[in-house]
């Protein structure tokens, strides 16, 4: 990670000096920054950010002394340096104890001047880093990751909390995208075990050969290429929690291996004979249908049995209700930021549009969405021709569109088709209610008991959904 540096502030009310400065720190690389006075200074730092200050003792009006004292006070993380004419011991004691990080009588080397700003700006790198890695780390791990207020979201958080406690197995259930993950990572960092290790596999992206030395580990020689011995995911994991993601993808003979796991915590390494044995809590995940694939003899039904002590169903978007403008603000939020773009939401037109969306790809296909958007989008809301063409999606499904899907009951296969059918017709007549209620053979108040009644959202002056073209 090789973060870009803010600039260094040199404080001299002295001109000469300050160019001086600014020139040697310039060849170096560094970008400057300059003020003539302590007061200029502090207004600067407290509008613009910099690794490091650089000051004269002597200033007109406050002193140097006095600005590291205030820097100090107010902005402890920032490293000042001290230059000054006059050196004794007794001044380079009061500079220390002002707050200064170093202190440099005149004349000096530049050698001794870029060492202290070299020091600076390491230090720098390495704060940011480590600050950046537990803003990625709290992103995994943080229960207000989970976002939403329906209440299956709702009773979701709640059976997090109650379940991280405890040292359960958990069988998280749900289709692609819908935040396995998130949950699994949310009961580690809530359990008692949230100060150890947290491994994570993907039983999917590991072929079979592979797995059961990625999960148990290998002896030198267990195999071609075994040139030292390995230990595996699940001893990285002891005293904490591993995440067996795609659970279902795992082969028969490495689920009898689990099974095993699973009574006492004990394995062997292939390759091995020696039975270790650790202490780990186990999650796992799947997005099939976990009855099927027991069914068709995929899956033991055994270990199922030992992996399912508290189930988490997740539901997937389309049964989220409002959650879904809710999350588009909290990835607009996110992206603004990153993208640095001045977008303060979403017109009621592409509000409409995406209420309306089945969404197969669940929060992972919305958060992509959300991120196309913001790439595109010109203007300071997120229009309906920023996002993609999603009755090109609703083509795609035509084929089985119809039939219920396997969650669904004959009433909400009906509800859906019919708010496919009000939101295609909004769409091809500009989000216009008196046009769509034309097209559709009904009275505008009838279409709007029918919008009410399916949750489909209506906003606009007069009932007109705010459109970018023309309304009536």
């Amino acid at each position: 990670m090789n973060l870009p540096l803010p600039p260094v502030l040199v404080v001299d009310d002295e001109k000469n000096m300050r160019r001086s400065l600014q020139l040697m720190l310039n060849d170096e690389g560094y970008a400057v920054r300059a003020a003539e006075s302590a007061e200029e200074a502090l207004a600067l730092i407290a509008h613009e950010e910099f690794f490091m200050v650089i000051t004269d003792a002597r200033l007109g009006g406050i002193s140097g002394y006095e600005l590291l004292g205030k820097i100090h006070s107010q902005w402890p993380e920032l490293p000042a340096l001290m230059i000054t004419a006059y050196a004794t011991p007794k001044l380079a004691v009061e500079a220390i104890k002002a707050g200064a990080i170093d202190y440099l009588a005149k004349p000096f080397e530049p050698e001794e001047l870029f060492h202290a700003v070299a020091r600076c700006a390491e230090r720098y790198r390495l704060l940011r880093e480590n600050a950046a890695l537990r803003s990625r780390a709290g992103d995994v791990f943080s229960l207000e990751q989970i976002v939403g207020e329906s209440s299956k979201m709702r009773d979701l958080r709640q059976l997090i909390r109650t379940v991280a406690a405890t040292d359960a197995r958990v069988l998280v259930l749900g289709e692609s995208g819908t935040g396995k993950e998130l949950v699994a990572g949310a009961i580690h960092s809530l359990s008692p075990r949230r100060n150890e290790n947290y491994t994570r596999i993907n039983c999917a992206a590991i072929p079979e050969q592979l797995l059961e030395s990625e999960l148990f580990g290998h002896e030198r020689g267990a195999f071609t290429g075994a040139i030292k011995q390995k230990n595996g995911r699940v001893e990285e994991a002891d005293g904490g929690t591993i995440f067996l993601d795609e659970i279902a993808d795992m082969g028969k003979p490495l689920q009898a291996k689990l099974l095993r796991f699973l009574e006492d915590g004990s394995f062997t390494r292939v390759g091995g004979t020696d039975e270790l044995r650790v202490n780990v809590r186990l999650i796992a995940a799947t997005n099939r249908d976990i009855t099927q694939a027991i069914a068709t003899g995929d899956f033991r039904e055994d270990l199922f049995h030992r992996l399912n002590v508290v189930q988490f169903n997740l539901p997937p978007l389309r049964e989220r209700g409002d959650d879904v403008l809710m999350l588009s603000a909290h990835f607009l939020k996110s992206f603004r930021a990153k993208m640095n773009k001045n977008i303060n939401g979403f017109t009621a037109s592409a509000q409409q549009r995406l209420l309306a969306q089945r969404w197969p790809g669940n929060v992972r296909e919305l958060r992509n969405v959300i991120e196309r958007a913001l790439i595109l989008e010109t203007s300071h809301e997120i229009q309906p021709a920023s996002l993609p063409n999603f009755a090109g999606e609703a083509h795609l499904q035509k084929g089985h569109g119809l039939a219920p899907a396997p969650d669904e009951s004959l009433d909400t296969a009906l509800e859906r088709l019919e708010k496919e059918i009000i939101q295609n017709t909004l769409e091809q007549n500009n989000f216009s209610l008196t046009r769509t209620a034309e097209r559709l053979k009904m009275t505008r108040h009838a279409l709007r008991y029918r919008m009410q009644k399916l949750n489909m959202k209506i906003a606009g002056e007069n009932g007109e959904m705010a459109a970018t073209g023309h309304n009536d």
